[in-house]
């Protein structure tokens, strides 16, 4: 396959990032096992019996909905953070303002993760 990038840009390290390739990917297999996990979440929200809180805490408690959610939670926040990330380089075009984005993003996409499964655990372990 021929090269079609500049001498200058070959020269500088230009054009397709070896990264590209693999967020790509990533992007892909999240959103794959997004979608048997929001399958399995909404049959399992709309099958309770009643949406009291106690009800919710008890189907929590059970291991194989705590794991499912700490999943959907993992997932959904990376399958989010990867996609706002190619949006900011997409559009933000100052170098300063586009990393300062995709820090804050990571930041917040990571932080809500950590929240998220401490909460799930904290539930299920009955810690409420």
């Amino acid at each position: 396959m021929k090269d079609l990038r500049s001498p200058l840009a070959k020269a500088k390290g230009l054009g397709v990032s070896p990264d590209a390739s693999h967020h790509f990917w990533l992007q892909r297999l999240t959103s794959l096992a997004l979608i048997p996990l929001v399958i399995w979440f909404c049959f399992s929200i709309a099958l309770l019996p009643g949406a009291s809180h106690a009800n919710v805490i008890a189907w929590l408690d059970s291991p194989f909905n705590a794991v499912m959610m700490v999943l959907i939670v993992l997932v959904s926040f990376q399958h989010a953070h990867l996609g706002l990330q190619v949006i900011i380089e997409d559009y933000i075009a100052d170098y300063r303002y586009r990393l300062t984005a995709i820090l804050m993003v990571k930041f917040i996409s990571y932080f809500m993760m950590v929240l998220g499964v401490y909460s799930i655990i904290k539930i299920s372990f009955g810690g409420v």
